[in-house]
Formats: structure tokens, C-alpha cells, sequence
């Protein structure tokens, strides 16, 4: 009898969808906004319905492989169940900069706004403090989580409608450029170059990541088949509508704003439209952010892991390891809390480089795996299924592969770099396996019939 625990199955629809968008963190839009308005030439609600259109399609290919395969894993078992399973190695290799460095960024934001509030406290006793907390956690278990992640998104959201209703009182009262809430301007590219507009839609891709991230608790939620492609689209299209109103009004109310460090854009963004009082609130809300969203990257990354391990990809008896009374992936918590203490000697861009390689990577081969899946393995090749399970995934494979090799050069040299490791370690792998075997058939004598 097998009396290995499992993960337990408690999610419902709105615990996902709050664990997406806290993963998500919709106050990120604030977070890159100095960055991503320079990389997109300030058309940052053009670069954003881009972006969201990339993201669909993907998200449409992510809810049709989390039906065939309901297990944790995400891109890397699509690629493998539906492809091959060294590719869904390499995708999986890939994805892991994603996952393994998110929890990094959310820990570096925090430590540098509470520094910010507290500057006689370094960065790196927020690092280690975050860390610790962020463990004991994810250890008590999933429950926790979504609880903390949900009080967190409604957090957010507040604040951006209160945002955004500050920058409609400033137009009603004609305090702003615009005299009108509806305008053209936002979606017209002007004098922008639209290879500009697609290269700040890159980056901005950044800001959904989120959604994928709830495939890896597929085998946590009630009905996932059901339940987990409803979530997906919910976390989307929830994003999408803030991230672009927030664009929207923004651009329409203050199309002559300029700054002089990207870093700290939105902060000025913030005083402008409501003052101190909205900035010292911005502050407040997005130490919160960054806190549930490192929760939630490590549930992530950790579930990650435990599908590696269970796979035998990596050492199975310590990354598939579930806590007896917990039941949770203890030994993948405690490991990625340590990896997660390089916070301390490396910068937030680099950590950044890193995720969204691994993401549009992964998110590349997601597409690709539904036409692998569907259209050649289960022959659905119908009018309505040709344009189910070819064209609308090979759309999303299309954008997204484009939109990744508009990163920089720097990026993709280091991500290339990556894989290669990955390949390398592949290969060295199923070559100690092979002489073993090769070794022991030399040694046996054949008896004599």
C-alpha cells in the first residue's frame, strides 16, 4: 500500500484567480513603468492591447493542455507529454529562470522600498527577514496562501481605482492637459515607430506573468480541468483592463510627463496626480504587493520543483518530498528560500533578464504543444478544430517568439547560455546512465544452453 502523501485539493475559481494576480502583482505596472515607458516611446496603452494579445493566445493554449494534462509541471509537461521529453527538459530548464528568480524580484522590491521607508535598515536585513517569513508561509500550507493573496489583490485594486479616479477629478476639474474622458490619441502610435511599440510589448509581457504560473497548482484545486482555464482567463482579462485603464487615463491627462530616473517613474507619476498623501499610500500598498507576491512565486517554483522531482528530472526522493502533516513540498521551500538569499548580491535587472526569457521560452513551446497535441497526435482536425487547435496556437506561438527576440541582446545571450547548461547537463546525464549498461552486458557470461 502506498502511503506516500499527496498535495492536498482545496482551491476553488476565486483562490486561483487571486493567487494568479498576487503572483501577478498588479501594482508591478508602477514597479516597470519608468522602464517599460522608454522601452514602448511612451505609448504604453498601444504596447499594452500587444502585449494582452499575445498573452491571450497563450493563455487560450495554456487552458487546453492544463485539460489534457491536470498535473503540476506546467510548460515543461506540455512540451513533454505533447513533444518529446528532452525538449519538454529544455522548456523546463528554461522556465525555471522564470520561477526560481521571481521570488528574487519580489524580495529585492521589498527590501528596497522598506529601505526606502527606513533607511537606516540595509537592504539585505529585508532580504533575509522576507526570506525567513516567506518560508514559514508557504510551509503551513496552501490554505495560508490564498488567504493572504487575496486580501492583498483587493488591496491593489483599490488603490489603482482610486488612482485612476484621482486622474478623472483632475480632468472634470481641468487640473489635467485632456478636457475629455474619451480620446483616440492613446491608440493612435503617432511618431512612434511601431518596432518600438512591439519592443516596450516585449517587456511589458513581463507584467502578466501570473497566469502560467497557476498551472502548477493543478493537483491543489477542486476540478482543475474546470477549474483552472476559467481562472486563466479571469487573470488575464483582469490585468489587462487595469493595465491599460491605468495607461489610458494617464496618457490622456499628462501626455507631457517626463522624468529622469525610470526607477523611480511612477513614484513621481503617483505625486503628481494625488500628492503626498497618494504617495506615501502608493508605498504602503506596494510593500504589500511585493510581500504576496514573493508567497506566491515561491508556491509556485516550489510545486515546479516537486514535478521535476517526481519525474526523476531531478533528485526524486528530495524534490518530490511532501510533508506529512503540512503537505507541502517542505525540503523544495527550505531550498528555494537559501537560492533565494542571492538576493542580497545581485541586482533587480538581473533577476528581471532572467524571467522573462524563461517565460516567453516557455510560453513559445506551450502553443506549439497544443498543435502537437491536438492537431497531429489526436488527428482534431475539423474547420472549428483547425482553427481551435492550429491557427489560434500557432498566432500565440508566432507573437510570442517574435516578441522574444525583441529582447536585448544581453538577454538572450545570457538565456541562451542557460539553455546550453541545460542541454549540457541532458547530455551528461543519459551518458552515465548508458556505460553502465553497456559495462554490465560486457561482464555477463551468456550460459550454455
Amino acid at each position: 500500500m502506498n502511503t506516500q502523501p499527496a498535495l492536498s485539493k482545496s482551491l476553488k475559481v476565486y483562490q486561483i484567480v487571486f493567487l494568479g494576480l498576487a503572483w501577478m502583482t498588479p501594482m508591478i505596472f508602477f514597479t516597470v513603468y519608468g522602464v517599460a515607458y522608454d522601452a514602448a516611446g511612451g505609448q504604453m496603452v498601444l504596447a499594452y492591447l500587444i502585449a494582452f494579445l499575445a498573452i491571450f493566445f497563450t493563455a487560450y493554449s495554456y487552458s487546453r493542455m492544463v485539460k489534457a494534462y491536470p498535473i503540476a509541471g506546467s510548460a515543461y509537461t506540455y512540451t513533454k507529454k505533447a513533444i518529446h521529453p528532452r525538449l519538454g527538459f529544455l522548456v523546463g530548464w528554461a522556465l525555471l529562470l522564470d520561477y526560481i528568480f521571481s521570488p528574487i524580484i519580489a524580495i529585492l522590491t521589498f527590501g528596497i522600498f522598506m529601505h526606502t521607508e527606513f533607511p537606516s535598515i540595509p537592504v539585505y536585513v529585508w532580504v533575509i527577514v522576507m526570506n525567513i517569513i516567506l518560508a514559514l508561509v508557504n510551509i503551513v500550507g496552501i490554505k495560508s496562501v490564498a488567504r493572504i493573496s487575496g486580501i492583498s489583490v483587493v488591496v491593489q485594486i483599490l488603490f489603482i481605482s482610486l488612482f485612476c479616479l484621482f486622474i478623472i477629478k483632475d480632468i472634470a476639474t481641468g487640473q489635467a492637459s485632456s478636457s475629455t474622458l474619451f480620446s483616440l490619441h492613446p491608440f493612435l502610435a503617432s511618431d512612434v515607430p511601431f518596432t518600438t511599440i512591439f519592443s516596450g510589448a516585449a517587456l511589458i509581457c513581463f507584467c502578466f506573468l501570473g497566469f502560467d504560473a497557476v498551472t502548477t497548482m493543478a493537483e491543489e484545486t477542486i476540478q482543475p480541468k474546470k477549474t483552472i482555464p476559467k481562472a486563466i482567463f479571469l487573470i488575464v482579462c483582469i490585468a489587462a483592463v487595469m493595465y491599460i485603464a491605468i495607461s489610458y487615463f494617464t496618457q490622456i491627462a499628462y501626455p507631457g510627463f517626463t522624468f529622469t530616473n525610470p526607477d523611480n517613474a511612477a513614484y513621481t507619476l503617483v505625486k503628481l496626480v494625488g500628492g503626498n498623501l497618494l504617495s506615501s499610500l502608493f508605498i504602503t500598498v506596494l510593500i504589500i504587493a511585493t510581500f504576496t507576491q514573493g508567497v506566491s512565486s515561491v508556491t509556485s517554483v516550489t510545486r515546479f520543483l516537486y514535478a521535476l522531482g517526481r519525474e526523476s528530472v531531478l533528485p526524486q526522493k528530495v524534490f518530490s518530498y511532501i510533508h506529512p502533516t503540512f503537505k507541502t513540498p517542505v525540503v523544495n521551500i527550505l531550498l528555494v528560500t537559501a537560492f533565494s538569499f542571492l538576493g542580497m548580491f545581485i541586482d533587480l535587472n538581473t533577476a528581471v533578464t532572467f524571467v522573462s526569457f524563461g517565460a516567453l521560452t516557455a510560453f513559445t513551446f506551450v502553443n506549439v504543444s497544443v498543435i502537437a497535441h491536438f492537431y497531429i497526435k489526436l488527428k482534431k482536425r475539423s474547420f472549428t478544430e483547425t482553427i481551435l487547435y492550429l491557427i489560434f496556437p500557432l498566432i500565440g506561438a508566432a507573437f510570442i517568439g517574435w516578441l522574444l527576440t525583441l529582447l536585448n541582446k544581453d538577454t538572450l545571450l545570457i538565456g541562451v547560455a542557460w539553455l546550453t547548461v541545460g542541454f549540457l547537463y541532458l547530455f551528461v546525464k543519459s551518458r552515465l546512465s548508458a556505460p553502465f549498461v553497456k559495462r554490465d552486458h560486457s561482464k555477463v557470461t551468456v550460459p550454455e544452453k
